[in-house]
């Protein structure tokens, strides 16, 4: 929204007065009334002069102020007392705008200041000017991937935070986008606000228990979840936060005030998955009844309902665009809704196999050669071809378990196949497949031997418009990759330690000087860095067990239920 200083192009001046000297007699008459009548006239001369003479200087001015992006600071916190408070009290409105443009002025040229002492070279000073910032403004509007940054962090140096307060399992952890807050929940129904500056709680929202029998309350009525939460999400204004549980109801919650607001029902099983619109107070949420409903928290009411998934909905994401994609777990589908023309694009995933061929009205041809030729090169080392034939064919995805887009038009994916999916809007199949991101999972068994299947991919989350996304499993580590310059591939670039399942993964853009006080951060002694890249924060909700099941439960060292929260640095 602009400023109310860049509001107008025309300039209000202020109603001349009706100048009495100009019609003669009368202006004898009221000079001969007082020696200070014409003492009077030529002050009140002098202010008009001086007012003309700054709307002037304004109207001259104000092609150099337009490009400035006054919403950047704090115009108040930056004013000093360069005038008393009589003197304040009869400025004009002109005026006024005339002197906070000269400060907003002046406070980019002090912050640009250090990078004229001789720490930075031209081409950095340039992508700190004024036209730099409101041209990054423009691209995070576009919708299209602008950030590569992946390269200019270093994931072997990381400072981490340990946030235990649940009994089971975490099934979902996010962080507010100015990074001041912390909100997690758990299997146990109750969700916990955590102060990111000292790591300590701040308040519990706990599960309620419904009465029975006579007096058997109304859902409606009761204030909070019945069951456990399965997934949170945070507005980007940081003042609601939204809530899916097993109890069939959406929870919004106003975490200014910490208390419940509304519970919104409609869905016919659990809700497992909640997305906020990026920059606005719409809603998505996802549920088993295999439909996504529409809410708008700016007037606490249900907008629609859309209908598609043959299976239940495990995940959900959006962004600034009025679009959704979503996974539709066995159904092996992604799909990409576009809210306005109430449509949607199907994405079918899933590897190939010889029996899905069969089944979806595939010849045999050529299956037998290929798995005598696979059988031939099993045992060759030096046929690595044969080898992701036959990966790809044994370990054909059965379900397809999170989603998260990248930008507007590009968006991942992972299942149980252990592969990670990299799809556009432009293709009807993956552009890039990833197989066994994260390593197998071996069992010993009595009768067959050792058995190793895929493991999951049970949590994704990209760095909004950027390069770098993060993937999640059991395997004790959760995995960093980039995009390349094409957005056709991506690669491995790095990892940061995860003991437990990752239920949950949000990576987020931290704001300038947003944990620079906190409490747990080391005081590290870096070298002064030219990267002009922000830190990062990865947020890892961890657990015993999966989200939404109990098929897996791991034991062991180091293995918890707890929320690690991890700032990723820019290289040095």
């Amino acid at each position: 929204m602009p400023d109310s200083f860049f509001a107008s192009t025309k300039i209000r001046k202020r109603k001349r007065p009706v100048n009495t000297t100009e019609r003669g007699g009368s202006a004898k008459k009221i000079i001969r009334k007082g020696k200070a009548s014409s003492q009077d006239a030529t002050h009140a001369g002098t202010r008009r002069r001086v007012t003309r003479a700054a709307d002037e200087e304004l109207n001259s001015d104000r092609t150099d102020s337009e490009g400035g992006g006054i919403d950047d600071i704090d115009l108040r916190a930056s004013i000093e007392p360069e005038t008393s408070g009589d003197e304040d009290a009869h400025e004009t409105p002109a005026e006024k705008r005339l002197r906070l443009a000269k400060l907003y002025l002046d406070s980019v040229k002090d912050g640009l200041g250090k990078y004229t002492e001789g720490e930075f070279d031209a081409a950095e000073i340039d992508r700190e000017l004024i036209s730099e910032r409101l041209r990054q403004d423009v691209l995070e509007h576009s919708g299209k991937v602008h950030l590569f940054v992946a390269d200019s962090y270093d994931f072997t140096s990381t400072t981490s935070l340990r946030c235990k307060g649940h009994r089971f399992s975490v099934t979902s952890a996010v962080a507010s986008e100015d990074a001041q807050y912390l909100y997690t929940s758990g299997k146990e129904g109750t969700i916990i606000k955590w102060s990111l500056q000292s790591g300590e709680k701040i308040a519990t929202f706990y599960k309620k228990h419904a009465a029975k029998g006579k007096e058997k309350a109304l859902p409606q009525d009761i204030q909070g979840h019945t069951d456990e939460i399965l997934s949170l999400a945070v507005s980007s204004d940081g003042r609601y936060l939204a809530s899916g549980s097993k109890d069939r109801r959406v929870g919004v919650w106003d975490v200014e005030k910490d208390e419940w607001v509304k519970g919104f029902g409609g869905h016919k099983d659990s809700v497992a998955s909640v997305a906020f619109r990026k920059g606005t107070q719409q809603l998505y949420t996802g549920s088993f009844d295999r439909t996504i409903k529409l809410f708008d928290l700016s007037a606490m009411g249900y907008v629609e309902t859309l209908f598609g998934h043959q299976d239940t909905i495990v995940s959900l994401d959006a962004l600034r665009g009025e679009t959704a994609v979503t996974a539709g777990a066995r159904d092996r589908t992604v799909r990409f809704w576009k809210i306005a023309d109430e449509s949607q694009l199907v994405f079918r995933g899933g590897g190939k196999s010889a029996i899905r061929e069969l089944l979806e009205g595939g010849a045999f041809e050529g299956h037998e050669d290929d798995e005598n030729m696979d059988e031939a090169q099993v045992d060759d080392p030096k046929s690595s071809k044969g080898k992701d034939k036959i990966k790809e064919k044994r370990y054909a995805e059965g379900s397809i378990e999170c989603v998260a887009m990248i930008d507007e038009t590009t968006f991942i994916s992972g299942g149980d196949s252990g592969s990670i999916c990299l799809w556009t809007t432009q293709k009807k199949k993956p552009i890039y497949t990833q197989t066994l991101c994260h390593g197998f999972h071996e069992v010993q068994s009595a009768t067959e031997g050792l058995l190793r299947t895929p493991r999951w991919i049970t949590a994704v989350a990209s760095l909004r418009y950027s390069d770098t996304f993060a993937s999640g499993s059991w395997d004790g580590d959760v995995r960093l990759w980039k995009l390349d310059q094409k957005l056709r591939s991506f690669s491995l670039v790095g990892s940061i330690p995860a003991c437990g399942v990752v239920n949950s993964l949000q990576l987020l853009g931290l704001p300038k000087g947003a944990l620079d006080n906190a409490s747990w951060r080391e005081k590290e002694q870096r070298a002064p860095t030219k990267s002009l890249v922000r830190p990062a924060l990865l947020v890892v909700g961890l657990g015993q067990e999966l989200r939404l099941g109990r098929w897996l439960s791991l034991k062991g060292e180091g293995i918890m239920n707890a929320t690690t929260v991890h700032i990723i640095y820019p290289r040095t």
